[in-house]
Protein backbone atom coordinates (compact mmCIF):
# COMPACT_ATOMS: atom_id res chain seq x y z
CA UNK A 1 0.00 0.00 0.00
CA UNK A 2 3.12 2.48 1.04
CA UNK A 3 4.76 1.71 -2.04
CA UNK A 4 2.22 2.53 -4.42
CA UNK A 5 0.81 5.45 -2.61
CA UNK A 6 4.49 7.05 -2.51
CA UNK A 7 5.08 6.56 -5.94
CA UNK A 8 2.12 8.15 -6.82
CA UNK A 9 3.03 10.88 -5.00
CA UNK A 10 6.93 10.99 -5.98
CA UNK A 11 5.67 11.39 -9.29
CA UNK A 12 3.32 14.40 -9.13
CA UNK A 13 6.04 15.71 -6.98
CA UNK A 14 8.85 15.96 -9.49
CA UNK A 15 6.73 17.73 -11.41
CA UNK A 16 8.09 20.84 -9.62
CA UNK A 17 11.38 19.62 -10.20
CA UNK A 18 10.95 21.32 -14.17
CA UNK A 19 13.32 24.05 -13.95
CA UNK A 20 12.67 26.01 -17.39
CA UNK A 21 10.13 24.20 -19.17
CA UNK A 22 10.21 25.25 -22.59
CA UNK A 23 11.18 28.97 -23.23
CA UNK A 24 7.15 30.36 -22.95
CA UNK A 25 6.20 28.81 -20.22
CA UNK A 26 10.17 29.68 -18.55
CA UNK A 27 9.09 32.85 -18.89
CA UNK A 28 5.61 33.24 -18.32
CA UNK A 29 4.28 35.37 -15.47
CA UNK A 30 0.38 36.42 -14.85
CA UNK A 31 -0.22 40.66 -15.59
CA UNK A 32 -0.64 42.07 -12.36
CA UNK A 33 -0.09 45.67 -13.75
CA UNK A 34 -3.54 46.51 -12.67
CA UNK A 35 -3.10 45.43 -9.00
CA UNK A 36 -1.81 46.98 -6.30
CA UNK A 37 0.94 44.91 -5.49
CA UNK A 38 2.06 46.18 -2.18
CA UNK A 39 3.21 43.17 0.34
CA UNK A 40 0.51 43.16 3.37
CA UNK A 41 1.96 44.11 6.98
CA UNK A 42 1.58 40.91 9.38
CA UNK A 43 0.99 41.51 13.76
CA UNK A 44 2.30 38.36 14.93
CA UNK A 45 0.29 38.84 18.22
CA UNK A 46 1.95 34.96 19.36
CA UNK A 47 2.96 31.97 17.89
CA UNK A 48 -0.68 30.68 16.90
CA UNK A 49 -2.04 33.89 15.62
CA UNK A 50 -1.53 36.41 12.87
CA UNK A 51 -3.10 39.54 11.70
CA UNK A 52 -2.94 41.70 8.89
CA UNK A 53 -6.03 44.14 8.76
CA UNK A 54 -9.27 42.35 8.26
CA UNK A 55 -7.21 39.29 7.59
CA UNK A 56 -5.98 36.45 10.14
CA UNK A 57 -4.47 33.31 10.98
CA UNK A 58 -5.39 31.39 14.27
CA UNK A 59 -4.54 27.91 15.39
CA UNK A 60 -7.83 26.69 17.30
CA UNK A 61 -7.72 24.98 20.09
CA UNK A 62 -8.41 21.52 18.62
CA UNK A 63 -5.10 22.13 16.01
CA UNK A 64 -7.03 23.15 13.08
CA UNK A 65 -5.69 26.70 11.46
CA UNK A 66 -8.16 28.79 10.50
CA UNK A 67 -7.51 31.37 7.64
CA UNK A 68 -9.76 34.64 6.93
CA UNK A 69 -8.56 36.24 3.80
CA UNK A 70 -10.84 38.77 1.44
CA UNK A 71 -9.72 40.75 -1.74
CA UNK A 72 -8.80 40.50 -5.25
CA UNK A 73 -6.84 37.97 -6.39
CA UNK A 74 -3.60 39.14 -5.57
CA UNK A 75 -4.30 40.35 -2.50
CA UNK A 76 -5.53 37.72 -1.65
CA UNK A 77 -2.26 35.06 -2.67
CA UNK A 78 0.20 37.76 -1.27
CA UNK A 79 -1.87 38.13 2.20
CA UNK A 80 -2.50 34.64 2.56
CA UNK A 81 1.63 34.01 1.89
CA UNK A 82 2.45 36.67 4.02
CA UNK A 83 -0.31 34.92 7.16
CA UNK A 84 1.07 31.86 6.60
CA UNK A 85 4.89 32.45 5.76
CA UNK A 86 6.94 30.31 8.27
CA UNK A 87 3.79 27.07 7.29
CA UNK A 88 4.35 27.80 3.96
CA UNK A 89 8.15 27.33 4.04
CA UNK A 90 7.73 24.28 6.10
CA UNK A 91 5.16 22.69 3.72
CA UNK A 92 7.48 23.22 0.85
CA UNK A 93 10.48 21.59 2.96
CA UNK A 94 8.10 18.28 4.33
CA UNK A 95 7.60 18.07 -0.05
CA UNK A 96 11.12 18.70 -1.07
CA UNK A 97 13.09 16.44 1.46
CA UNK A 98 11.37 13.18 -0.25
CA UNK A 99 12.83 13.64 -3.44
CA UNK A 100 16.16 12.01 -3.05
CA UNK A 101 14.59 9.44 -1.05
CA UNK A 102 12.60 7.96 -4.22
CA UNK A 103 14.68 8.95 -6.78
CA UNK A 104 18.42 8.88 -5.34
CA UNK A 105 20.19 9.24 -8.57
CA UNK A 106 21.12 12.58 -10.02
CA UNK A 107 21.10 11.60 -13.47
CA UNK A 108 17.31 9.82 -13.02
CA UNK A 109 16.48 13.28 -11.66
CA UNK A 110 17.27 14.89 -14.81
CA UNK A 111 15.61 12.72 -16.80
CA UNK A 112 12.51 13.22 -15.03
CA UNK A 113 13.06 16.91 -14.88
CA UNK A 114 13.33 17.14 -18.78
CA UNK A 115 10.26 15.11 -19.69
CA UNK A 116 8.05 17.39 -16.94
CA UNK A 117 9.57 20.01 -18.58
CA UNK A 118 7.88 19.38 -21.79
CA UNK A 119 5.15 17.83 -20.17
CA UNK A 120 3.98 20.78 -18.27
CA UNK A 121 4.48 23.12 -20.99
CA UNK A 122 1.40 24.35 -21.49
CA UNK A 123 -0.13 24.25 -18.04
CA UNK A 124 -0.23 27.75 -17.20
CA UNK A 125 -2.19 28.03 -20.67
CA UNK A 126 -5.45 26.27 -18.74
CA UNK A 127 -5.30 27.59 -15.48
CA UNK A 128 -7.58 30.81 -14.90
CA UNK A 129 -5.63 34.17 -14.84
CA UNK A 130 -7.49 35.22 -11.15
CA UNK A 131 -6.06 31.61 -10.17
CA UNK A 132 -2.33 32.09 -11.36
CA UNK A 133 -2.51 35.60 -9.80
CA UNK A 134 -3.33 34.00 -6.61
CA UNK A 135 -0.41 31.45 -7.25
CA UNK A 136 1.81 34.33 -7.85
CA UNK A 137 1.46 35.91 -4.62
CA UNK A 138 1.41 33.30 -2.27
CA UNK A 139 4.58 32.08 -4.48
CA UNK A 140 6.60 35.01 -3.03
CA UNK A 141 6.86 34.09 0.45
CA UNK A 142 7.75 30.49 -0.83
CA UNK A 143 11.71 29.42 0.22
CA UNK A 144 14.64 30.61 -1.91
CA UNK A 145 16.36 27.34 -0.72
CA UNK A 146 14.43 25.53 -3.71
CA UNK A 147 14.70 28.02 -6.35
CA UNK A 148 17.36 25.36 -8.45
CA UNK A 149 14.15 23.48 -9.04
CA UNK A 150 12.13 26.07 -10.75
CA UNK A 151 11.94 29.96 -9.78
CA UNK A 152 9.26 30.49 -6.73
CA UNK A 153 5.92 31.14 -9.44
CA UNK A 154 6.62 28.24 -11.45
CA UNK A 155 7.57 25.57 -8.57
CA UNK A 156 3.86 26.73 -6.82
CA UNK A 157 2.27 26.38 -10.21
CA UNK A 158 3.53 23.06 -10.87
CA UNK A 159 3.06 21.57 -7.26
CA UNK A 160 -0.85 22.15 -7.85
CA UNK A 161 -0.91 19.80 -10.88
CA UNK A 162 1.39 17.68 -8.40
CA UNK A 163 -1.94 14.66 -8.16
CA UNK A 164 -3.30 15.06 -11.96
CA UNK A 165 0.71 14.39 -13.31
CA UNK A 166 1.31 11.02 -10.60
CA UNK A 167 -2.31 10.53 -11.72
CA UNK A 168 -1.58 10.54 -15.30
CA UNK A 169 1.66 8.84 -14.98
CA UNK A 170 0.57 6.27 -13.26
CA UNK A 171 -2.85 5.31 -14.08
CA UNK A 172 -3.40 5.52 -10.22
CA UNK A 173 -6.43 6.84 -8.05
CA UNK A 174 -4.92 8.97 -5.16
CA UNK A 175 -5.71 6.73 -2.91
CA UNK A 176 -9.34 5.37 -1.92
CA UNK A 177 -11.67 8.96 -1.20
CA UNK A 178 -15.06 7.89 -0.17
CA UNK A 179 -18.06 10.49 -0.32
CA UNK A 180 -21.74 10.23 -0.05
CA UNK A 181 -24.96 12.68 0.08
CA UNK A 182 -28.55 12.11 1.26
CA UNK A 183 -31.51 14.30 1.00
CA UNK A 184 -35.52 13.73 1.76
CA UNK A 185 -36.44 10.78 3.21
CA UNK A 186 -32.62 9.71 4.05
CA UNK A 187 -32.21 13.05 6.20
CA UNK A 188 -32.78 13.65 9.66
CA UNK A 189 -34.51 16.44 8.60
CA UNK A 190 -35.23 16.23 4.98
CA UNK A 191 -32.00 18.65 3.40
CA UNK A 192 -29.11 17.63 1.65
CA UNK A 193 -26.16 16.28 4.08
CA UNK A 194 -22.82 15.17 2.59
CA UNK A 195 -19.68 13.45 4.05
CA UNK A 196 -16.59 12.66 3.04
CA UNK A 197 -12.62 11.50 3.54
CA UNK A 198 -9.95 12.48 1.53
CA UNK A 199 -7.81 9.78 1.79
CA UNK A 200 -4.39 11.00 0.98
CA UNK A 201 -1.45 10.81 3.03
CA UNK A 202 2.19 11.41 2.48
CA UNK A 203 3.39 11.83 5.87
CA UNK A 204 2.60 12.58 9.11
CA UNK A 205 4.19 15.80 8.69
CA UNK A 206 2.31 16.99 5.52
CA UNK A 207 -1.23 16.62 7.47
CA UNK A 208 0.01 18.92 10.52
CA UNK A 209 -0.97 21.68 9.69
CA UNK A 210 -4.50 21.65 7.67
CA UNK A 211 -5.65 24.88 7.15
CA UNK A 212 -9.80 26.05 7.14
CA UNK A 213 -9.48 28.21 4.80
CA UNK A 214 -12.18 31.05 4.41
CA UNK A 215 -12.13 33.22 1.60
CA UNK A 216 -14.15 36.23 0.72
CA UNK A 217 -13.14 37.33 -2.88
CA UNK A 218 -14.30 40.64 -4.89
CA UNK A 219 -15.67 38.40 -7.62
CA UNK A 220 -17.35 35.51 -6.64
CA UNK A 221 -19.06 33.98 -3.68
CA UNK A 222 -17.29 33.37 -0.25
CA UNK A 223 -16.56 30.37 0.60
CA UNK A 224 -14.60 27.79 2.47
CA UNK A 225 -12.07 25.07 1.90
CA UNK A 226 -10.14 22.49 3.56
CA UNK A 227 -6.05 23.01 1.94
CA UNK A 228 -2.86 22.85 3.24
CA UNK A 229 0.23 25.32 2.83
CA UNK A 230 0.87 27.01 -0.28
CA UNK A 231 -2.49 25.16 -1.91
CA UNK A 232 -4.85 26.95 -3.57
CA UNK A 233 -6.99 24.47 -5.18
CA UNK A 234 -9.96 23.08 -3.69
CA UNK A 235 -10.18 19.51 -2.51
CA UNK A 236 -13.26 19.92 0.06
CA UNK A 237 -15.25 23.25 0.36
CA UNK A 238 -18.39 25.17 0.93
CA UNK A 239 -19.59 28.42 -0.67
CA UNK A 240 -22.22 30.48 0.84
CA UNK A 241 -24.82 29.88 -1.27
CA UNK A 242 -24.42 26.01 0.64
CA UNK A 243 -22.96 24.74 -2.68
CA UNK A 244 -20.50 21.91 -2.36
CA UNK A 245 -17.70 20.21 -4.34
CA UNK A 246 -15.47 17.49 -3.22
CA UNK A 247 -13.20 15.17 -5.88
CA UNK A 248 -12.32 11.55 -5.97
CA UNK A 249 -10.20 10.33 -8.51
CA UNK A 250 -11.03 7.75 -11.04
CA UNK A 251 -9.06 5.94 -13.95
CA UNK A 252 -7.38 7.73 -16.38
CA UNK A 253 -5.60 7.53 -20.09
CA UNK A 254 -2.24 8.92 -20.03
CA UNK A 255 -2.70 12.59 -21.67
CA UNK A 256 0.14 13.73 -23.24
CA UNK A 257 0.70 17.53 -22.08
CA UNK A 258 -0.90 18.85 -18.55
CA UNK A 259 -4.04 20.15 -19.09
CA UNK A 260 -6.14 22.34 -15.97
CA UNK A 261 -5.83 20.59 -12.58
CA UNK A 262 -8.68 19.59 -10.97
CA UNK A 263 -8.26 21.52 -8.01
CA UNK A 264 -8.35 24.63 -9.96
CA UNK A 265 -11.81 23.46 -11.82
CA UNK A 266 -13.34 22.56 -8.35
CA UNK A 267 -11.67 26.03 -7.00
CA UNK A 268 -13.42 27.79 -9.97
CA UNK A 269 -16.58 26.22 -9.41
CA UNK A 270 -16.59 27.09 -5.34
CA UNK A 271 -15.93 30.52 -6.09
CA UNK A 272 -18.36 31.14 -9.20
CA UNK A 273 -21.26 28.34 -9.10
CA UNK A 274 -24.25 28.96 -6.94
CA UNK A 275 -25.99 25.76 -8.24
CA UNK A 276 -25.83 22.57 -9.82
CA UNK A 277 -26.56 24.34 -13.31
CA UNK A 278 -23.82 26.53 -13.01
CA UNK A 279 -21.47 24.21 -11.74
CA UNK A 280 -21.81 21.99 -14.79
CA UNK A 281 -21.65 25.20 -16.87
CA UNK A 282 -17.76 25.76 -15.32
CA UNK A 283 -16.79 22.19 -15.44
CA UNK A 284 -18.07 22.63 -19.50
CA UNK A 285 -15.12 24.96 -20.19
CA UNK A 286 -11.83 23.56 -18.82
CA UNK A 287 -10.17 20.42 -20.41
CA UNK A 288 -8.55 18.15 -17.50
CA UNK A 289 -5.74 15.75 -18.09
CA UNK A 290 -7.13 12.99 -15.73
CA UNK A 291 -10.19 11.49 -15.26
CA UNK A 292 -12.47 12.56 -11.52
CA UNK A 293 -15.85 12.24 -10.15
CA UNK A 294 -16.72 15.83 -8.76
CA UNK A 295 -19.70 15.33 -5.79
CA UNK A 296 -21.05 18.75 -6.36
CA UNK A 297 -24.33 19.33 -3.61
CA UNK A 298 -26.52 22.32 -3.94
CA UNK A 299 -28.69 23.79 -1.39
CA UNK A 300 -30.68 25.40 -4.08
CA UNK A 301 -31.55 21.93 -6.03
CA UNK A 302 -31.19 20.12 -2.10
CA UNK A 303 -29.45 17.62 -3.89
CA UNK A 304 -26.14 15.96 -5.44
CA UNK A 305 -24.45 14.40 -8.60
CA UNK A 306 -21.52 13.82 -9.80
CA UNK A 307 -19.69 15.66 -12.56
CA UNK A 308 -17.68 13.01 -13.75
CA UNK A 309 -14.58 14.21 -16.17
CA UNK A 310 -11.95 12.52 -18.30
CA UNK A 311 -9.35 14.35 -20.72
CA UNK A 312 -11.63 13.29 -23.81
CA UNK A 313 -15.60 13.67 -22.39
CA UNK A 314 -17.77 14.36 -19.27
CA UNK A 315 -21.23 13.27 -18.10
CA UNK A 316 -23.62 14.02 -15.13
CA UNK A 317 -24.39 11.45 -12.90
CA UNK A 318 -27.87 12.26 -11.63
CA UNK A 319 -30.00 10.04 -9.72
CA UNK A 320 -33.58 11.40 -9.92
CA UNK A 321 -35.91 8.29 -8.28
CA UNK A 322 -33.44 8.11 -5.20
CA UNK A 323 -32.15 10.69 -2.56
CA UNK A 324 -28.82 9.17 -1.77
CA UNK A 325 -25.81 9.14 -3.39
CA UNK A 326 -22.62 7.12 -3.37
CA UNK A 327 -19.00 7.94 -4.80
CA UNK A 328 -15.92 5.64 -4.62
CA UNK A 329 -13.29 5.44 -7.31
CA UNK A 330 -15.37 4.45 -10.13
CA UNK A 331 -17.45 6.04 -12.41
CA UNK A 332 -20.94 5.73 -12.52
CA UNK A 333 -22.63 7.56 -15.73
CA UNK A 334 -23.96 6.36 -18.88
CA UNK A 335 -20.49 7.62 -20.61
CA UNK A 336 -18.08 6.04 -18.37
CA UNK A 337 -19.40 3.03 -16.36
CA UNK A 338 -18.95 0.33 -18.88
CA UNK A 339 -15.63 1.90 -20.19
CA UNK A 340 -13.01 -0.59 -20.38
CA UNK A 341 -10.37 1.15 -17.51
CA UNK A 342 -13.40 1.57 -15.33
CA UNK A 343 -15.15 -1.93 -15.45
CA UNK A 344 -11.13 -2.86 -14.68
CA UNK A 345 -11.38 -0.53 -11.72
CA UNK A 346 -14.11 -2.20 -10.22
CA UNK A 347 -12.81 -5.58 -10.70
CA UNK A 348 -9.69 -5.24 -9.03
CA UNK A 349 -9.43 -2.66 -6.47
CA UNK A 350 -11.20 -1.96 -3.20
CA UNK A 351 -13.76 1.15 -4.73
CA UNK A 352 -16.36 -1.33 -5.52
CA UNK A 353 -16.00 -2.76 -1.74
CA UNK A 354 -16.17 0.74 -0.39
CA UNK A 355 -18.96 2.01 -2.52
CA UNK A 356 -20.89 -1.46 -1.03
CA UNK A 357 -19.84 -0.50 2.64
CA UNK A 358 -21.14 2.82 2.17
CA UNK A 359 -24.98 1.36 0.81
CA UNK A 360 -24.95 -1.09 3.98
CA UNK A 361 -24.13 1.23 6.49
CA UNK A 362 -26.72 4.52 5.03
CA UNK A 363 -29.39 1.54 5.27
CA UNK A 364 -29.20 0.82 8.63
CA UNK A 365 -29.52 4.15 9.14
CA UNK A 366 -32.54 5.54 8.60
CA UNK A 367 -32.26 9.23 8.53
CA UNK A 368 -28.57 10.75 8.30
CA UNK A 369 -27.44 13.59 10.80
CA UNK A 370 -23.89 14.59 11.37
CA UNK A 371 -23.37 12.49 14.08
CA UNK A 372 -24.01 9.73 12.20
CA UNK A 373 -22.41 10.73 9.53
CA UNK A 374 -19.08 11.34 11.01
CA UNK A 375 -20.12 7.87 12.73
CA UNK A 376 -19.94 6.11 8.60
CA UNK A 377 -16.79 8.34 8.11
CA UNK A 378 -15.46 6.67 11.35
CA UNK A 379 -16.11 3.22 10.36
CA UNK A 380 -13.01 1.06 10.45
CA UNK A 381 -14.87 -2.53 9.65
CA UNK A 382 -15.66 -4.56 6.42
CA UNK A 383 -18.75 -5.44 5.02
CA UNK A 384 -21.09 -7.04 7.42
CA UNK A 385 -19.15 -5.77 9.90
CA UNK A 386 -15.97 -7.25 9.86
CA UNK A 387 -12.38 -7.03 10.63
CA UNK A 388 -10.50 -5.88 8.10
CA UNK A 389 -7.09 -4.92 10.04
CA UNK A 390 -6.20 -1.53 10.73
CA UNK A 391 -4.79 0.48 7.71
CA UNK A 392 -7.22 -1.91 5.01
CA UNK A 393 -7.91 0.63 2.02
CA UNK A 394 -10.95 -1.41 1.86
CA UNK A 395 -11.97 0.37 5.39
CA UNK A 396 -13.85 4.06 4.85
CA UNK A 397 -11.43 4.59 7.93
CA UNK A 398 -8.48 3.49 6.38
CA UNK A 399 -6.19 5.64 8.78
CA UNK A 400 -4.25 7.66 6.94
CA UNK A 401 -7.30 10.37 6.02
CA UNK A 402 -5.96 14.03 5.03
CA UNK A 403 -9.39 15.14 6.45
CA UNK A 404 -12.81 13.87 6.78
CA UNK A 405 -15.48 16.88 6.32
CA UNK A 406 -19.27 16.89 6.76
CA UNK A 407 -22.25 19.52 4.78
CA UNK A 408 -25.22 20.90 5.48
CA UNK A 409 -26.02 23.20 2.66
CA UNK A 410 -28.85 24.41 3.90
CA UNK A 411 -27.88 26.09 7.16
CA UNK A 412 -24.45 26.76 5.65
CA UNK A 413 -22.95 24.79 8.49
CA UNK A 414 -19.51 22.18 7.73
CA UNK A 415 -17.70 20.21 10.40
CA UNK A 416 -13.98 19.38 9.75
CA UNK A 417 -12.08 16.70 10.90
CA UNK A 418 -9.01 17.46 13.51
CA UNK A 419 -6.02 15.07 13.85
CA UNK A 420 -5.29 12.48 13.87
CA UNK A 421 -7.11 11.73 10.22
CA UNK A 422 -10.60 12.07 10.10
CA UNK A 423 -10.87 11.14 14.18
CA UNK A 424 -10.15 13.96 16.17
CA UNK A 425 -13.05 16.38 16.99
CA UNK A 426 -15.38 17.59 13.92
CA UNK A 427 -14.88 21.09 14.34
CA UNK A 428 -17.76 23.14 13.36
CA UNK A 429 -18.57 26.38 11.60
CA UNK A 430 -20.88 28.83 10.40
CA UNK A 431 -20.29 30.63 7.03
CA UNK A 432 -22.94 33.05 7.28
CA UNK A 433 -21.62 33.86 10.82
CA UNK A 434 -17.97 33.95 9.54
CA UNK A 435 -18.60 36.14 7.03
CA UNK A 436 -20.35 38.46 8.78
CA UNK A 437 -18.67 42.03 8.89
CA UNK A 438 -15.49 41.67 10.08
CA UNK A 439 -13.57 44.29 12.30
CA UNK A 440 -9.87 44.48 12.06
CA UNK A 441 -7.93 42.72 15.09
CA UNK A 442 -10.30 39.77 15.21
CA UNK A 443 -8.34 36.81 17.01
CA UNK A 444 -11.71 34.65 18.47
CA UNK A 445 -12.05 31.05 16.46
CA UNK A 446 -15.14 30.63 14.40
CA UNK A 447 -16.25 27.72 15.43
CA UNK A 448 -19.66 27.16 16.87
CA UNK A 449 -17.89 24.86 19.92
CA UNK A 450 -21.53 23.73 21.02
CA UNK A 451 -21.93 22.15 17.37
CA UNK A 452 -18.83 20.06 17.72
CA UNK A 453 -18.50 16.47 17.30
CA UNK A 454 -16.49 14.56 19.85
CA UNK A 455 -13.69 12.53 18.52
CA UNK A 456 -13.72 9.19 18.40
CA UNK A 457 -13.61 7.27 21.36
CA UNK A 458 -11.25 4.64 19.39
CA UNK A 459 -8.50 6.78 20.29
CA UNK A 460 -7.99 6.25 23.83
CA UNK A 461 -8.12 2.52 23.11
CA UNK A 462 -5.36 0.03 23.47
CA UNK A 463 -6.38 -0.91 19.81
CA UNK A 464 -5.23 2.51 18.51
CA UNK A 465 -1.96 2.44 20.73
CA UNK A 466 -1.07 -0.80 18.98
CA UNK A 467 -2.15 0.51 15.75
CA UNK A 468 0.88 3.42 16.31
CA UNK A 469 3.32 0.69 17.17
CA UNK A 470 2.45 -1.00 14.05
CA UNK A 471 2.69 1.63 12.04
CA UNK A 472 6.91 2.34 13.04
CA UNK A 473 7.35 -1.84 12.97
CA UNK A 474 5.76 -1.47 9.34
CA UNK A 475 8.78 1.28 8.25
CA UNK A 476 10.98 -1.14 9.92
CA UNK A 477 10.21 -4.53 8.11
CA UNK A 478 10.08 -2.47 5.09
CA UNK A 479 13.36 -1.44 5.83
CA UNK A 480 14.38 -5.06 6.58
CA UNK A 481 12.70 -6.65 3.35
CA UNK A 482 14.41 -4.16 0.78
CA UNK A 483 17.66 -4.56 2.40
CA UNK A 484 17.50 -8.32 3.22
CA UNK A 485 18.52 -8.23 6.68
CA UNK A 486 17.79 -10.47 9.48
CA UNK A 487 14.88 -10.07 11.37
CA UNK A 488 14.15 -11.43 14.74
CA UNK A 489 11.64 -14.04 15.04
CA UNK A 490 10.34 -11.93 18.38
CA UNK A 491 9.76 -8.78 16.02
CA UNK A 492 7.99 -10.78 13.86
CA UNK A 493 5.86 -11.90 16.57
CA UNK A 494 5.61 -8.93 17.65
CA UNK A 495 4.64 -6.97 14.74
CA UNK A 496 1.57 -9.33 13.68
CA UNK A 497 0.05 -9.16 17.06
CA UNK A 498 -0.01 -5.23 17.13
CA UNK A 499 -2.18 -5.58 13.99
CA UNK A 500 -3.72 -9.51 13.90
CA UNK A 501 -6.41 -9.17 11.36
CA UNK A 502 -4.40 -7.32 9.05
CA UNK A 503 -3.08 -9.28 5.82
CA UNK A 504 -0.30 -7.13 4.97
CA UNK A 505 1.57 -8.25 8.35
CA UNK A 506 1.22 -12.08 7.09
CA UNK A 507 2.07 -11.21 3.40
CA UNK A 508 5.28 -9.23 4.69
CA UNK A 509 6.38 -12.01 6.89
CA UNK A 510 5.67 -14.73 3.96
CA UNK A 511 8.03 -12.32 2.24
CA UNK A 512 10.98 -12.49 4.55
CA UNK A 513 10.81 -16.29 5.24
CA UNK A 514 10.51 -17.00 1.36
CA UNK A 515 13.45 -14.71 1.05
CA UNK A 516 15.86 -16.92 3.84
CA UNK A 517 14.17 -19.78 1.87
CA UNK A 518 12.22 -20.77 4.60
CA UNK A 519 9.60 -22.29 2.68
CA UNK A 520 7.83 -23.84 5.07
CA UNK A 521 7.49 -20.89 7.25
CA UNK A 522 6.74 -18.90 4.45
CA UNK A 523 3.80 -20.99 3.10
CA UNK A 524 2.48 -20.76 6.73
CA UNK A 525 2.33 -16.97 6.43
CA UNK A 526 1.14 -16.27 2.89
CA UNK A 527 -1.73 -18.92 3.94
CA UNK A 528 -2.73 -17.32 6.67
CA UNK A 529 -2.60 -13.66 4.74
CA UNK A 530 -5.24 -15.63 2.25
CA UNK A 531 -7.60 -15.76 5.39
CA UNK A 532 -7.59 -12.08 5.97
CA UNK A 533 -9.69 -9.52 3.56
CA UNK A 534 -6.92 -8.89 0.84
CA UNK A 535 -6.91 -5.47 0.14
CA UNK A 536 -6.92 -6.02 -3.87
CA UNK A 537 -7.13 -8.79 -6.43
CA UNK A 538 -3.20 -8.16 -7.67
CA UNK A 539 -2.72 -8.12 -3.84
CA UNK A 540 -4.43 -12.05 -3.92
CA UNK A 541 -2.94 -13.21 -6.77
CA UNK A 542 0.28 -12.17 -5.43
CA UNK A 543 0.36 -14.28 -2.50
CA UNK A 544 -1.24 -17.01 -4.69
CA UNK A 545 1.70 -17.11 -6.70
CA UNK A 546 4.14 -17.32 -4.46
CA UNK A 547 2.40 -20.37 -3.09
CA UNK A 548 2.64 -21.60 -6.37
CA UNK A 549 6.71 -21.46 -6.45
CA UNK A 550 6.84 -22.49 -2.72
CA UNK A 551 4.54 -25.97 -3.47
CA UNK A 552 7.08 -26.52 -6.69
CA UNK A 553 10.41 -26.21 -4.49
Amino acid sequence: MNTRIHLLFFIGLLGVLVSCGISKSKKHLPDIAHYEAAKPIVTKVSDSIFLSGKNSLLKNKQGLWELYVEGNPLEIGLTTGALSDSLLKKQEQIFFSRIEDFVPSKFRQRLLRNFLQWYNRKLYQNVPTEYQTEIYGVSQYASHNFDNLAPQYQRNLYLHAAHDIGHALQDLALVGCSSFATWGEKSEDGNLILGRNFDFYVNDAFAENKIVAFINPKEGHPFMMVTWPGMIGAVSGMNKEGLTVTINAGKSKIPITAKTPISILTREILQHAANIDEAIAIAKKRKVFVSESIMVGSAQDNKAVLIEVSPEKMDVFDVPNTNQLICSNHFQSDTFKNDERNQMQIANSHSKYRFDRMQELIAESPKINPEIASQILRNRDGLHNIALGYGNEKALNQLMAHHGIIFKPQEKMVWVSANPYQMGEFVCYNLDSVFNERKNGAVLSFEEEKQNIAKDPFLETAAFKNYQKFRIEDHKIDSYLRNKKEIPFDFIRNYQSLNPDYWVVYYKAGLYFYQKKYFRLAQENFEKALTKEITTVPDKEAIEKYLKKIRRK
